[in-house]
This record gives C-alpha cells, sequence and structure tokens, in this order.
C-alpha cells in the first residue's frame, strides 16, 4: 500500500503563532502585574478604595478591622465575577453591611474596579 506525501505547510505557520505567544508571554505577565499594581494603589488609596480603613491587606499599613481580612480570596470567591459583584455593591448580598457599593454609587469607575478586584483576587 503506498502512502501518499502530503504537504503541511502549515506547520510553519503554526510554529510561528507558537513562537510568537511564548514570545508575548512576557509582556502578558508584565501588564497584568501592571494592572495588580494600579488595582492595589487605588484600594489603598485613602480618597478612593480606602479598603484598608475596614480590611487588614498584606502590605498595608493602618488597616481597620471592621471587615474582615483580605487573604486567601481565590477560597473565598473562587469566581472572580462574584468579587467583582461584592466590591460592586455589597449590599445585595448583605442589605445591612456597612460595606459602601463602590460601583454602584460611582466611588469607582469600572476601570478602577476592574483594578481593584485584579489586586484584591491576586491576594
Amino acid at each position: 500500500m503506498r502512502i501518499p506525501k502530503i504537504a503541511i505547510p502549515a506547520l510553519g505557520a503554526i510554529a510561528f503563532v507558537v513562537t510568537s505567544s511564548i514570545l508575548a508571554l512576557p509582556s502578558v505577565m508584565a501588564d497584568e502585574a501592571s494592572v495588580v499594581s494600579e488595582g492595589k494603589s487605588i484600594a489603598f488609596d485613602r480618597k478612593k478604595g480606602n479598603c484598608l480603613a475596614c480590611h487588614a491587606i498584606v502590605g498595608g499599613q493602618l488597616p481597620g478591622n471592621i471587615g474582615p481580612p483580605l487573604k486567601d480570596i481565590k477560597q473565598a470567591y473562587p469566581n472572580k465575577a462574584d468579587l467583582r459583584a461584592q466590591i460592586f455593591d455589597a449590599t445585595v448580598r448583605n442589605p445591612n453591611t456597612i460595606m459602601p457599593p463602590f460601583g454602584k454609587h460611582k466611588i469607582l469607575t469600572s476601570s478602577e474596579l476592574d483594578k481593584v478586584v485584579e489586586f484584591i483576587y491576586s491576594l
């Protein structure tokens, strides 16, 4: 039985895509680190996120103790969207909470909220 020869010019294209993706990884990782860093700045900013007013966070100074310490967040919120919803408007889950609805009351912009979520989710 004769096996036909098959030209596979797409292998070069696949190798290019894989190589390009691998080379782009440091850039993507740097972008993610930048977003987390910006989120931390917003969360620690006493005029913006002000998370430290109520929560203990590693690296934060003068934390409050009204809310729970923010650590092991991925265990508490395996779904990042749930964490975002909590920060956006905590009164949905608990109408009696004293946590400000950062998104609903426009304390943080959508972009700032996303960055804070990335930071908090990294804890």
